[in-house]
């Protein structure tokens, strides 16, 4: 979240950046005016204290004096004390309401960020590879997926319901590989050290990320509990250090975790019905760091080119292109999303966002960090990224690696996860 005092400061300017998300500005508008109120408050409360602070000095004169009248004075106290109770509760309203409003305010983006309403607007910034060519028209994921019987959609919502897949054979034993090609390549050798984080997660780290209060709908909950099906790794991993103070020598930290992913995809229904692309269960391995800010920017690009290391090295053509305003996540400052291109369908899907922060979620979460030789500690900073999708990693391979008999061939990169390691 946004600092209250920065709100307070400079609301014109938070107006204006949260405007250029396309974001409701009523809730700025009613920040100021309560805000304000608050102020009144403040100021008659005051004023009845200074009056009651000399009420009560001279109470205490008339009676040194013996013979004064004081009771008028008193009823006078009396009443100003009641006074400030009752702004006392009304402030307490007040500041809740604030805190409300403050919790409801998405990040602004930062300045690096291009200015636009969607995701038409989103400049590319680099592409890497070429899409292949292929003798025949190519299928989608899901034609060769349900042809082969290693993805089976019809038993999946018989158990469940729809969207939820069910992997079979080499589809099953593909998904397990690319999270152990994946953890690989970041533990060994970029650096990350692997989490394996618990799936359920508490209110307090769904509010830390952001996740909670704004996009409850999207959330599962377990009733009866104050748990949650985690909808991204980056929910447990970036709340492993909620309310903790950080040395500055240990940063930047960098973790990478495997989690299944759980999301109601309450906003999405009638897209992306048929496939894996937009499933309420799904594989995903996660990219959290946490770093200065003086850091984190450049910890941004490096979190980028760790993500995109996957895709170059399975050989699969894709793009980077840069968020606009308007397509901002709530928490995000800058974000740059990588579309892997996907034949069989004829466009580009979303495959990793890479995003940082800033503040936003460490002032939520409490996680600070102490500058060498300082006393006072700082808030740290915050970035992830997915390092990267796995179903829609195998979707991308199912499409480019896909043959003409209807057979999928198997990365180079891949091939030491196929064989058999039980000999």
């Amino acid at each position: 979240m946004l600092e209250l005092r920065f709100i307070r400061e400079n609301l014109d300017l938070v107006k204006e950046k949260t405007a250029r998300r396309g974001a409701d500005i009523s809730l700025l508008e009613e920040f100021g005016q309560v805000d304000e109120h608050r102020r009144q408050i403040l100021a008659e409360v005051e004023g009845l204290k200074n009056q009651r602070n000399v009420a009560s000095k001279q109470i205490a004169e008339l009676k040194r004096a013996g013979n004064a009248d004081a009771e008028p004075l008193i009823v006078a106290m009396r009443a100003a004390g009641d006074r400030i109770k009752e702004l006392d509760t009304e402030l307490a309203a007040i500041e809740e309401r604030l805190q409300t409003i403050v919790m409801a305010i998405p990040n602004l983006h930062d300045d690096s960020t291009p200015i636009g309403q969607g995701e038409g607007d989103n400049p590319v910034v680099k592409t890497w590879g070429r899409p292949p060519e292929f003798s025949f028209t190519p299928k989608a994921h899901w034609e060769l997926g349900e042809a082969t019987g290693s993805l089976d959609f019809e038993r999946a919502t018989k158990v469940a319901r729809a969207r939820f897949a069910v992997l079979k054979g080499f589809a099953a034993k593909m998904e397990r590989a690319l999270i152990n090609f994946m953890l690989d390549l970041h533990t060994e050798q970029h650096g990350y050290t692997e989490i394996l984080p618990p799936f359920l997660v508490n209110a307090a780290s769904m509010t830390a990320t952001g996740q909670l209060p704004k996009f409850a709908e999207d959330i599962f909950k377990i009733d009866g509990w104050d748990l949650y099906l985690t909808p991204t790794a980056e929910v447990p991993v970036t709340n492993l250090h909620r309310d903790e103070t950080l040395d500055e020598k240990s940063l930047p930290i960098r973790y990478a975790a495997y989690t299944p992913c759980f999301r109601s995809e309450a906003g999405s229904y009638g897209r992306d019905t048929r496939g894996l692309i937009r499933q309420h269960q799904f594989d995903k391995v996660e990219l959290v760091k946490f770093t200065t800010p003086e850091r984190s920017m450049a910890e941004l690009e490096s979190l980028l080119a760790d993500a995109e290391a996957v895709l170059q090295r399975l050989n699969i053509h894709y793009r980077v292109v840069a968020l606009c305003s308007g397509d901002l996540g709530f928490s995000s400052a800058k974000t740059y999303d990588i579309e892997v291109w996907l034949p069989g369908q004829g466009l580009y899907r979303e495959i990793s966002s890479c995003s940082n922060f800033l503040d936003f979620q460490t002032r939520r979460g409490g996680i600070r960090y102490r500058p060498a030789g300082e006393k006072k500690s700082r808030l740290a900073h915050t970035l992830n990224g997915s390092g990267l999708a796995v179903g829609r990693t195998m979707v991308a391979i199912f499409e480019n690696y896909q043959r003409a008999d209807g057979s999928i061939a198997i990365p180079e990169a891949l091939e030491p996860y196929f064989r058999s390691r039980l000999q």
